[in-house]
Order: structure tokens, then sequence, then C-alpha cells
């Protein structure tokens, strides 16, 4: 039987590792369309070349707006329309505010929050025209709870948090759809972890969550029925005392 999402066309920043990865390899085993976008040409390329011909590797800097139209632009050129934007491109600063480089801050500012808005600007007009489309952009639990060590990168996904809200009643009435998925630990290269026994010794503790299970979430938030929307998804590690 086909996959509801079968034939869908995506777009996913920050695809070139993690979650982003993740979700562009499960997404292309159900039959979607997909465009890669991130900096790392060279693991797009890889990833593509991986996927076939459902893919579309877009080298991307969510930062620069002309990179971000080029890659909409791109998608529609290729796959016809936009279906899904997955906003996930992000980086992570944590520390002291203290001891802070106030010019880092800005620049995961600029990838986490402006990044976002930048390609949800862009993929709009297309989902409006056609009176469909989903949007999810990539939090965290640190969108949802003071974490201390952590509180740039938090202040950027309590923005993301806000942003997703208020979009969300914005656009509803095109039947667009909005929401964010809120993971804690995930065993990545955001957070430093490739190393794979590594990795399956953390999940045995129940202590992370792989990219995987995010990218099912994800599936399982696209795939409700036209009457539902899933606001917030947030999943923690079974481990992780937050």
């Amino acid at each position: 039987m086909e996959h509801p999402l079968s034939g869908k066309a995506v777009i996913i920043t920050g695809a070139s590792s993690g979650i982003g990865a993740a979700t562009a390899r499960t997404l292309a085993r159900l039959g979607c369309k997909v465009t890669l976008a991130a900096r790392s040409a060279d693991k797009l390329h890889s990833l593509a070349a991986e996927l076939g011909t459902a893919a579309l590797a877009v080298p991307t800097d969510v930062t620069v707006g002309a990179d971000v139209v080029r890659m909409v632009a791109q998608t529609v050129q290729q796959f016809g329309r936009i279906d899904v934007l997955l906003a996930n491109a992000g980086i992570y600063i944590p520390g002291q505010v203290a001891e802070g480089d106030p010019d880092a801050w800005a620049r995961l500012m600029d990838v986490n929050v402006d990044g976002v808005l930048r390609s949800v600007h862009a993929v709009l007009p297309h989902m409006i025209q056609q009176k469909s489309g989903d949007i999810l952009v990539t939090s965290s639990i640190s969108g949802f709870i003071d974490v201390p060590w952590e509180p740039v990168y938090s202040a950027s996904k309590h923005a993301i948090q806000g942003f997703v809200h208020t979009l969300r009643r914005q656009v509803l009435a095109h039947g667009i759809r909005v929401g964010s998925i809120a993971p804690g630990m995930v065993a990545n290269e955001l957070w430093g972890m490739t190393d794979p026994a590594d990795i399956d010794r953390r999940v045995a503790e129940r202590s992370v969550l792989r990219s995987e299970d995010v990218a099912d979430a994800i599936v399982f938030m696209l795939s409700q029925p036209p009457n539902v929307t899933i606001r917030d998804l947030v999943m923690l590690p079974q481990g992780q005392d937050l």
C-alpha cells in the first residue's frame, strides 16, 4: 500500500547530517521527493547519490537570503511544488554568558532563528497559492524549559516556539499546518557524538535519542489527516531527567 506521504515534495535544511539526513532517508524510502539543503556540499551530494533520483542537492547557507530563494526556486523547478518544509538547520553553543562570545551568539541566532524565518518566508507564497502545505521547525526541549548550561541556545529555541505558534494562526485559513518537533538529547554530530559504539551504549542506557527516532516522529506528524495539526511534539530519552 502506498504511504500517504508518497510523492510529496519536501525541503529539508540542515540535511547533511543528524536529524536532517535521517529524515531525508526515511522520507525518500516512503516515496517523497526531497531537496537536501545545507552548507556542506560534499555531504549533500553524497547523500543525494545514496537516495537517487528522488533527491535534489542544493548547497544552501540559510543565513544568506539569496541562497534560500535559490533553494526554493530549484525545488519548484525540479518537483513542481513544495508540500513540506522541515526547517532543521541549527548550531549549538553552550556555556556561561559571562564567558561567551557575542559574535558567535549572533551567528547562532542568524542560523537558528533568522534562517528559519527566511526559509518560511520563501516557501509561503507557494503553499498559499496551492492552499496546502506543512511547515515543521526543529526546536528543542530547551524551547520549553530553562536549561542553565545553554542560555543563548535556549533563547533561540524559545524564539522559535513563539514564531511557530503565531505563524500557525496566521496561515491556518490557507490550509497550511505549522508545528515544531522538540527533542531532548540526540546522539548526532551537533552534540559531538559520532562513534557508533558510543551511541549504541548511550541508547542502551536510555540517555539519548537517535536521529532516526526523531525522523520517525516527524513522519508521524506529517502523516496526520488534514483535519489534525500537531502543534508541538516534545520527545525525550526515557532516562533524561529534565
